[in-house]
């Protein structure tokens, strides 16, 4: 019986590292994400999309629905293809678009998909619940790159920023307070989890967003990108800043938090707080900068 029970342990141990080998396996098996915080973007932001989707080998994806400029879907078109790659394919879908054939055709070889800035719930409303939605989340897995600027950096996470406030003190004063029960969100993408994004941040001031959806949620870690730089979140969830503005990481997981007895308020002790610039590496599963100095 000890033999037997032996070798049903070794049965367990050998099942359970092939899982864990099986895990590894499909973390490595990930796309590159590339999320930018808004403005203009640096010539270093675009070589990386463009190498990352293959150059003249590549096909790249642009999603334009989240502005409201009409001519956004061709002009990046011509942006790209000036950057070299090979095929750039607009997907002007609507919701209903979303889950036809036709569409899901036009994302056939993809090795990159770029989503415009604008609204993001302009952008999910197209996308949520859709068949192209469910493809986009299987190219990533696949090893695309998934690129966003502003609004198309938003809808990369789980918990996405919907850019309204419950709350505003006035109708030209947003963000004022830090205070729970404030910040809207919606379901975004889901390819970064546990993350929650915000751009333009450093430019627009909006710390208070941010500080407050952190406190009120404290698995969630905050990742705040200025206008002309992105991080490039790697397929060992580790992430590298790019480009010319500082990236803030607030980290509440291990602070101490409360929200007042009477009222909205939230407290906070312990807040980690990181201020990263170009070629600062951070690991998002340990929540621990690597390395906060310019690439050697």
């Amino acid at each position: 019986m000890a033999a037997v029970r032996r070798l049903r342990l070794l049965a367990l141990a050998a099942a359970l590292a092939a899982g864990c080998a099986s895990a590894a396996f499909a973390q490595a098996d990930r796309g590159h994400l590339v999320v930018i915080g808004g403005g203009t973007r640096p010539a270093s932001v675009n070589t990386l999309i463009a190498r990352l989707a293959g150059g003249a080998a590549g096909t790249l994806l642009v999603f334009p629905q989240a502005s409201a400029v009409a001519d956004t879907g061709p002009d990046l078109a011509t942006e790209f293809r000036a950057l070299g790659l090979g095929r750039v394919v607009v997907i002007a879908a609507d919701h209903a678009g979303a889950d036809t054939e036709a569409v899901l055709q036009q994302t056939a070889g993809a090795t990159g998909v770029y989503f415009a800035g604008g609204d993001q719930n302009r952008l999910m409303a197209v996308l949520r619940g859709t068949k192209l939605e469910t493809r986009l989340r299987a190219l990533y897995r696949d090893g695309a790159v998934i690129a966003g600027t502003s609004a198309g950096a938003a809808v990369l996470s789980r918990v996405m920023i919907t850019g309204d406030e419950q709350r505003p003190l006035t109708k030209d004063q947003d963000w004022q307070t830090i205070e729970a029960d404030n910040v809207v969100t919606a379901p975004g993408l889901g390819l970064l989890d546990d993350v929650v994004v915000d751009q333009h941040f450093v430019r627009r001031r909006r710390h208070n967003r941010l500080i407050s959806l952190v406190l009120e949620q404290p698995a969630l870690l905050g990742v705040a990108i200025d206008e002309e730089t992105a991080t490039w979140v790697k397929p060992d969830r580790t992430f590298e800043v790019v480009g010319n503005g500082p990236v803030l990481v607030f980290d509440a997981k291990g602070a101490t938090t409360a929200r007042d007895a009477a009222g909205p308020g939230l407290r906070g002790s312990d807040l980690r707080l990181h201020v990263l610039r170009a070629g600062a590496v951070y690991d998002l599963r340990s929540r621990t900068v690597q390395r906060n100095a310019p690439t050697p």
